[in-house]
C-alpha cells in the first residue's frame, strides 16, 4: 500500500540562475529542508565570488592590498570578512522565510587559515554563521563535524603540521574537520498521526546509529572540473541529510546549487528541489549530473531551468 503511494508521487525541480540574495520564485513557509555549501570566506577559490557581489568588498580589498600600516591592515581585513558574512546572511534572511515551521538548514561550512602580510590566522566561519542564524531566529541544534581527509604537509607520512614541525610554541594545529551546522525554524514539525509518507521515509537502526552521530568520517569529492574549482560535496552528505530531515514528497532548498548534488540527490530519494546558482557557466555541469539528456518521458519528475537575464554575465566576471 505505502510502496505503490510512493510511486505514484511526481517531483519537480527548479534550477534558478540566479543570487539567492533574493528567493523572490519561493513562497513564504514552502520548503522542508534546505542542504547547502555556500562560499567559504576568507578562503582564496571564493575571494573573486565575494569582490563580484559586494562592491564593497573589491573596493575594501584594494585598500587592504596597498596599506602598509599593520593595524589599519588588520581592520580592513576584519571588515572585509564582515561584510562576507553579511552577504551570506542575506541568503540566510531569505533561508528563514521560505523554511515551513519546524523546517530544518544544514550549512556546511569549513573555517578557513590564512596568511595575510605575514601574519597567519583563523577565521572562524562556522561561529559567524551561527551567530548570524541566531539572530535572523533560527535554533541552532547539535551540529557535525565532518572529518575530511586531509592534504596538508606530511613528516614522513605520520600526522599533519602547519608551522615549525617538532619545535614549540609556533606550530598551528591542521583544519581536517568541516561543520555541518543544524538550525530549526522554531518548534518540530508536527505530523498527523500514522503519516503513509513518513512512516515511508523511515531509516534503519543501522542507519539512525552511524548517521546521527556527531563525526561523520566520509570521502571528500572532486573539487576541479576541467579548469574550474568548484566546492562540491560528495553526494553521501545530502543524501544522510535528506533521509535524517524530510519525508518523501518534501521540497528540498539548496541556496549554492554548485555542480547540483543536491538536486540529483532529491530526485533519486523522492523529494522535491529548488536549487539556485549564481554562475551560469555551471549550468552545462549541472544538466549533466542530474541527468536532463538522459530524462525519459516515463520519468517520476520534471526538471525547470530558470535563468535571471541579470546574472547571464556572472561567469564572465570572474
Amino acid at each position: 500500500m505505502v510502496s505503490e503511494l510512493v510511486k505514484k508521487i511526481r517531483t519537480t525541480h527548479k534550477i534558478i540562475i540566479g543570487d539567492s540574495r533574493n528567493m523572490e520564485e519561493i513562497e513564504d513557509e514552502s520548503v522542508h529542508l534546505i542542504i547547502t555549501s555556500p562560499p567559504y570566506p576568507m578562503i582564496e577559490m571564493w575571494d573573486s565570488t565575494f569582490k563580484h557581489l559586494d562592491e564593497k568588498i573589491n573596493e575594501l580589498w584594494k585598500r587592504m592590498i596597498v596599506e602598509s600600516n599593520k593595524r589599519r591592515k588588520e581592520q580592513l581585513v576584519r571588515s572585509i570578512y564582515e561584510l562576507m558574512h553579511e552577504n551570506l546572511a542575506e541568503v540566510w534572511k531569505e533561508c528563514y522565510r521560505v523554511l515551513v515551521d519546524g523546517g530544518i538548514a544544514c550549512i556546511n561550512i569549513g573555517d578557513a587559515t590564512r596568511s595575510i602580510d605575514g601574519v597567519f590566522r583563523l577565521f572562524p566561519n562556522h561561529s559567524k554563521i551561527i551567530e548570524h542564524c541566531e539572530k535572523i531566529g533560527f535554533i541552532t541544534l547539535p551540529y557535525i563535524l565532518w572529518k575530511k581527509p586531509t592534504n596538508k604537509p606530511k613528516y614522513k607520512g605520520k600526522g599533519a603540521f602547519l608551522g615549525s614541525g617538532f619545535l614549540p610554541p609556533n606550530a598551528y594545529v591542521t583544519l581536517d574537520c568541516e561543520y555541518i551546522l543544524i538550525f530549526r525554524k522554531g518548534e518540530p514539525r508536527k505530523f498527523q498521526p500514522h503519516d503513509p509518507l513518513r512512516y515511508a521515509s523511515a531509516y534503519t537502526k543501522e542507519e539512525r546509529d552511524r548517521w546521527f552521530t556527531q563525526i561523520w568520517d566520509i570521502v571528500g569529492t572532486k573539487q576541479t572540473i576541467g579548469e574550474k574549482r568548484v566546492g562540491a560535496f560528495p553526494e553521501e552528505i545530502p543524501y544522510r541529510l535528506i533521509r535524517m530531515f524530510s519525508i518523501i514528497g518534501d521540497t528540498v532548498l539548496d541556496p549554492f546549487l554548485g555542480t547540483g548534488t543536491t538536486t540529483k540527490v532529491a530526485i533519486t530519494l523522492n523529494r522535491n528541489s529548488i536549487g539556485y546558482e549564481i554562475d551560469e557557466s555551471l549550468l552545462p555541469i549541472i544538466k549533466e549530473k542530474v541527468g536532463i539528456s538522459q530524462k525519459l518521458l516515463t520519468s517520476n519528475y520534471s526538471i525547470e531551468i530558470i535563468k535571471r537575464e541579470c546574472f547571464n554575465q556572472f561567469s564572465n566576471s570572474l
